[in-house]
């Protein structure tokens, strides 16, 4: 298939209406047999996991989805690991007759994706990596989450540290930093050092104060000339799009609005929650 006929979406997080709505657009619907990489956060915080998470299972082959902060926390919430938030909106996932198979589908998903040029995370990448360093760590992760014996795997993928990149890692360590880059990451130091704390968007400030700046204006980033890296999880970011990253999440479940970009000429899709989906927000 053509790359003219992918559209990448950004964080849908139970926004179910406002995913219906983007899928009717016109410049989407024009398109033949559309194909679509979601970016991750397709369930939680909005009225409508569930259904959100079967309307994307519904299309099959047409979509890929990389696994999200907020779909591993339901892993985790799953397994017993984890505690429901005020916040999560799960229950009707964990209390559907068929749970057992919907967080099947979830845990099978990829952590990173790469095509036609372009890597899809949730996140972001480490500056040490590269595409390929990149898509044979979210492999190993990936084989954890998909063994029968996930759940217990899984007790070891939770934590800050490290917080930085070495390649002499333990094996909980590998799988502790590859899930918080890929499914966490926003701000970090020159030297590619994590930090969690910092969600609004980057300001030079930042760098002057702290010494952080974001992930992808890194030094020395490895996948800045390999690939352009597609990613969401920065609602105070918006949409970016330069030649070497996309960002896609526009806060649709904070009352903005859900955005999809077409990969072969960077057409922009956004319906805007507030007035097209109502109470999805």
């Amino acid at each position: 298939m053509s790359h003219r006929d992918i559209w990448m979406v950004g964080d849908l997080q139970g926004c179910c209406r406002s995913l219906e709505t983007l899928m009717r657009h016109p410049d989407i619907t024009a398109g033949d047999d559309p194909r679509f990489w979601f970016a991750g956060d397709l369930v939680n915080r909005g009225p409508d996991s569930l259904r959100t998470l079967r309307s994307v299972i519904a299309l099959g082959d047409r979509a890929v989805s990389v696994l999200g902060n907020h779909d591993l926390h339901l892993l985790g919430i799953a397994a017993g690991l984890r505690k429901v938030g005020k916040s999560d909106t799960f229950d009707e996932i964990l209390n559907a007759p068929d749970a057992e198979a919907l967080l099947d589908w979830i845990r099978h998903c990829p952590l990173a994706h790469y095509e036609h040029g372009h890597l899809m995370v949730h996140a972001g990448v480490l500056p040490q990596w590269s595409v390929a360093d990149t898509l044979e760590l979210a492999a190993e992760v990936q084989k954890d989450l998909r063994a029968p014996d996930w759940r217990q795997r899984l007790q070891t993928m939770y934590g800050n540290e490290p917080s930085q990149w070495r390649d002499d890692l333990d094996q909980e360590g590998r799988r502790r930093i590859v899930i918080n880059a890929l499914t966490r990451l926003r701000m970090c130091d020159a030297q590619g050092r994590m930090e969690f704390r910092h969600k609004l968007a980057p300001t030079e400030q930042d760098w002057n104060d702290s010494g952080l700046l974001p992930w992808y204006d890194a030094p020395g980033r490895r996948t800045r000339d390999e690939a352009t890296i597609v990613f969401g999880h920065w609602s105070t970011l918006g949409l970016l799009m330069r030649p070497d990253v996309i960002c896609l999440d526009t806060g649709c479940v904070w009352g903005r609005s859900l955005t999809a970009v077409r990969l072969g000429d960077r057409k922009v899709v956004q319906v805007d929650c507030t007035d097209q989906a109502g109470a999805d927000c």
